[in-house]
């Protein structure tokens, strides 16, 4: 009776996690590392988005200025991403991986101790080494990790982490402000940000290298050689350019939008810092959904149709949400599907990219196409604040955001499908 009774249990709880509960406990432990990575990574980034405004009342600096800061890091974190790349390849992606948890996490911290629009430029820069490093070597590592009836929405539940540590973000913005005067309240904002560092010790304990690095390490080690630059090759540098305009399409259509959503909400629509709070709660709430949703469909669907249809609604979506005019109810709940499909659109991309490219150089061209993308997605936060000059602040955002979706479409098509692919040497 007792051997039934287990039976049931087991049947119940396999039924409860669904695929989740295949997973080994190596796969496992991989996805909670890297789900937490990826929050703690989100809630020290999205940060910003929120102390912005106050910054801008405070330091008086410009709008160009404010975009400024936030490109820093993100332009500066696509060379962090790729080097991370280069280094997940030669060293490890467990010990890589670590050192950008650190960094990130410390550069946060230090943040909250600057006092001058160039201070704080050149922190947040540093910051965004660690931050493009994390990412890149992350995915690769819960992408190698993962097997392949699995692996999309392995990388999709990571990429939900951004949407939780988002939330976390702005509970903080909605409590610190309310408790602390704005002066104090944005520096303590960055401060908590050392948190992610406790991460390590998970990590260390509980994560190690994927068998197929192994493998190709040990090869690579007895020949005696580097080939990284096979990603701009001619077997791989269509490839390469055709993954960096689809990260550029994704990310820079996101950043245009979401670094400037709370100031667009506080500024152009009047709100509070509560009612603000409440508008962004329901964006990421779309964008939890979106990630969950989008990373069921990476695997039933495939990449490319996941990710065309994602970057079609996500076009459509910032444009009502900007361009076509709506009363703050309406607002309100439109919000839930800008999250929804802005943030489902990166669901698919670890698994897409991871599956692209051989194992000898994936970090390398995994990092490299991703932060290419970055970096150059991440002067769309500054210019859309030097083009609000001119035109308003929703227009400038929606010129740059539909334009990068629409770049991220034609990108995908141009690609191979890669659903259900084992990986490659």
């Amino acid at each position: 009776m007792s051997g039934e009774s287990a039976m049931a249990i087991e049947k119940q709880t396999a039924f409860r996690w669904g695929w989740i509960s295949e997973l080994s406990e190596s796969e496992f432990s991989t996805m909670v590392a890297t789900f937490m990575g990826w929050t703690l990574d989100g809630m020290d980034v999205m940060v910003f988005s929120f102390v912005l405004p106050t910054l801008i009342a405070t330091w008086h600096v410009t709008r160009g200025q404010a975009g400024l800061l936030g490109t820093s890091a993100l332009v500066i974190s696509s060379v962090g991403g790729w080097a991370a790349g280069l280094l997940a390849d030669r060293w490890g992606r467990v010990r890589v991986l670590k050192l950008t948890i650190l960094w990130f996490a410390s550069f946060t911290f230090l943040s909250g101790f600057t006092n001058s629009f160039n201070q704080l430029l050149i922190v947040r820069g540093l910051q965004g080494l660690g931050f493009g490093g994390e990412w890149a070597v992350g995915s690769v590592l819960i992408g190698e990790t993962v097997r392949a009836q699995h692996r999309g929405k392995a990388v999709g539940v990571v990429q939900s982490g951004w949407a939780i540590g988002w939330a976390l973000a702005a509970l903080s913005y909605a409590i610190l402000f309310m408790v602390f005067s704005p002066e104090l309240a944005w520096r303590v904002m960055f401060w908590i940000g050392i948190l992610p560092a406790l991460l390590v010790f998970y990590i260390q304990r509980h994560v190690h290298e994927p068998e197929i690095y192994e493998a190709k390490r040990q090869v690579r080690i007895a020949e005696g050689k580097s080939d990284f630059l096979q990603i701009f090759g001619p077997k791989l540098w269509r490839i390469t350019f055709l993954a960096s305009s689809v990260a550029l399409g994704v990310q820079g259509g996101y950043y245009a939008i979401t670094t400037w959503l709370p100031l667009y909400l506080k500024t152009s629509r009047g709100l509070s810092v509560l009612d603000t709070s409440t508008y962004l709660f329901v964006v990421i709430f779309g964008s939890f959904a979106g990630y969950l949703t989008s990373a069921h469909l990476t695997d039933l669907l495939g990449r490319k149709k996941t990710l065309v249809l994602f970057a079609a609604l996500s076009l459509l979506t910032v444009f009502v949400y900007t361009s076509v005019p709506i009363g703050n109810a309406t607002m309100l709940v439109l919000g839930f599907p800008l999250g929804f499909f802005a943030s489902g659109s990166f669901s698919p991309i670890g698994a897409f990219f991871t599956e692209l490219f051989p194992t000898s150089v994936r970090g390398a061209g995994q990092g490299f196409s991703y932060n290419l993308g970055r970096g150059i997605g991440a002067l769309f936060p500054a210019l859309v604040g030097y083009m609000s000059s001119r035109i308003s602040l929703a227009h400038a955002i929606a010129v740059f955001s539909v334009s990068a979706y629409a770049l991220m479409t034609i990108g995908v098509i141009a690609l191979p499908e890669t659903q259900g692919q084992e990986l490659r040497d």
